[in-house]
């Protein structure tokens, strides 16, 4: 073993490097942002061709990562806590589709705001995303985490977060490295299961049940995790809790002899039987941890109280997942003691479920099969990354088109993601009011370094999925998209019709083979829209700025 002088942040990085890390994403962010300041001066960045490139914004971020992950890389985003909000909407989600090569979430909090504007514990976000957290306790084991962290990542499919804070991300320390150099990167594949990275409700409530089996797995895996110690020698009169960085407090207050029972956790969920075995042998417990009492407070309710007799979700008497109902309610009475209770709605037979589809008439149908004929060629080895809209359920057969859908923004991010590992071609379907609600930042990551992928912009002239709201950048869509960086003359437009199929066709198939970022406006108006309008509209030409592939009235 090698020996370095590095910042905690800087110790992560290289576990990451050394563990065979493809892809580094992140926003800048105190006290963060020395992480990917060390993967973009380390050799590795050129030697093993580790991208490692500042994006947009956290959200941006972590998509791409996602991206990467998804084609079979190992790959991380970093950024401070209050990034996280930011990137909560991929990062609750990412849970649910999950990994395949691993996924690090690197979140540096920052406790007395030496510089931010608040404080703020990302335990809580990995409790609610149902994922693994390990909050490593000095910089050695920041580097052993990020290794330990990929392989755990993808022996159980799933991000792991990795929680840091001001005073460990920003003081250095002695770390021992690998002499023998990095792991090999993992190879480029691609995933053959569309369902699970397509987040319909049916494909997403599946994946809840999937996440919720992991979790008895998870707390498995946090009693054996290296991360985490239990001493029960001592003085019982008081037992130790402490978490993370906290319990090289607890030795410098007992001069590197604690003379209590400690427990030390370094993972999470949390280790339920080294906390009753701390609980069987101390009757008054202290809690150590950086943040918000986030572990005070659940130690609190463990053990299980034995009176008064709880019952509820978490005893199995009502369904984990999914709204309650008179008769599951009614089960959950009589399951706990009160057999007077029953269900007096109970719904009729004669209902059936119908599967959603897209209006007949949606010009999303035709963009679909144009796209559908021109990825025909590349579909063992190109993608097509979606959004949320009810363009969605082209997902659906019979078009059966896109690959993911992970959250509002992310085709572009994932796309981005999946070219940087190697997708070829990456195609990003998006529409209208998704693009101007978050697909602007993931395309300016994309024209930052010209990046090889291919949006759809499936203008239909409203936000369709919630009732026909304005869009706030229909007519705009070439000039947000040139001022963003797209090349004018790979910003083109289509009339998606059934009539125009083929010209529609070879515009795609021609933008597909492009070496950079290029936009393809389909512009038609939305048939429930059109169908609400009173007056006969006039034709309409391509969106101002684009060039004039496609002719004539888009209706």
């Amino acid at each position: 073993m090698a020996t370095r002088l590095l910042l905690g942040d800087e110790a992560l990085a290289q576990g990451a490097i050394d563990a065979g890390l493809s892809g580094a994403y992140a926003y800048p962010g105190t006290p963060s942002t020395e992480i990917t300041e060390y993967v973009q001066r380390h050799v590795a960045v050129t030697s093993q061709s580790i991208h490692c490139r500042w994006s947009s914004n956290e959200k941006t971020a972590l998509e791409e990562a996602v991206g990467m992950s998804y084609a079979g890389r190992r790959a991380m985003a970093s950024m401070k806590h209050v990034g996280l909000n930011v990137a909560a909407d991929p990062f609750i989600n990412a849970a649910l589709i999950g990994t395949r090569g691993g996924l690090l979430i690197n979140v540096a909090d920052d406790p007395s705001m030496h510089s931010s504007q608040n404080e703020q514990d990302s335990r809580l976000y990995g409790e609610m995303a149902l994922v693994p957290c390990i909050e490593p306790a000095d910089q050695q084991q920041a580097y052993d985490a990020a290794i330990y962290a990929f392989e755990f990542s993808e022996r159980h499919e799933l991000p792991v977060l990795l929680r840091l804070t001001t005073r460990l991300a920003h003081s250095r320390a002695d770390v021992e490295i690998h002499e023998d150099g990095s792991r090999p990167q993992n190879p480029f594949s691609l995933p053959n299961d569309k369902q699970r990275f397509i987040l319909l409700p049916a494909h997403a409530r599946a994946r809840y049940l999937r996440l919720l089996e992991q979790q008895q797995a998870l707390v498995e895996a946090s009693e054996e995790s290296p991360f985490s110690t239990l001493s029960l020698e001592g003085d019982a009169s008081l037992g130790i809790v402490s978490c993370g960085i906290a319990g090289n407090y607890v030795q410098e207050t007992f001069g590197g002899k604690v003379r209590h029972p400690w427990l030390q956790i370094g993972q999470y969920p949390l280790p339920v039987r080294r906390i009753e075995a701390l609980f069987s042998r101390c009757s008054r417990i202290i809690v150590l941890e950086e943040g918000t009492p986030f572990v005070e407070s659940r130690l609190r309710g463990l053990p299980l109280r034995s009176s008064p007799e709880i019952f509820g979700r978490l005893t199995g008497h009502l369904p984990r997942t999914g709204e309650l109902a008179p008769e599951s309610v009614a089960s959950a009475f009589r399951s706990s003691g009160a057999p007077s209770a029953d269900a007096r709605h109970r719904p009729s037979p004669l209902l059936r479920n119908r599967p959603p589809a897209l209006c007949q008439g949606c010009p999303h149908i035709d963009s679909y099969r144009a796209l559908n004929q021109a990825m025909a060629p590349y579909r063992d080895r190109g993608r097509v990354f979606a959004d949320i809209g009810c363009y969605t359920l082209g997902a659906m057969p019979p078009l059966e088109a896109i690959d993911t859908c992970l959250c509002m923004g992310a085709s572009i991010t994932m796309a981005k993601g999946a070219a940087d590992a190697g997708t070829s071609p990456a195609v990003a379907v998006i529409g209208d009011s998704t693009f101007a609600h978050s697909g602007l930042t993931g395309l300016l990551d994309c024209t930052a370094e010209q990046t090889p992928i291919t949006v759809i912009l499936l203008d239909n002239g409203t936000v369709a999925m919630t009732g026909g709201q304005d869009s706030q950048a229909t007519g705009r869509f070439a000039q947000l998209c040139e001022a963003l960086g797209v090349d004018r003359e790979h910003i083109v437009a289509i009339n998606p019709r059934a009539d125009r199929h083929e010209e529609s066709v070879a515009i795609i198939a021609r933008e597909l083979i492009y070496d950079g970022p290029s936009v393809i406006v389909a512009q038609r108006e939305c048939i429930q829209t059109l169908r609400r309008s009173n007056s006969t509209r006039k034709p309409e030409s391509p969106p101002r700025g684009c060039r004039q592939d496609a002719k004539g009235d888009p209706q």
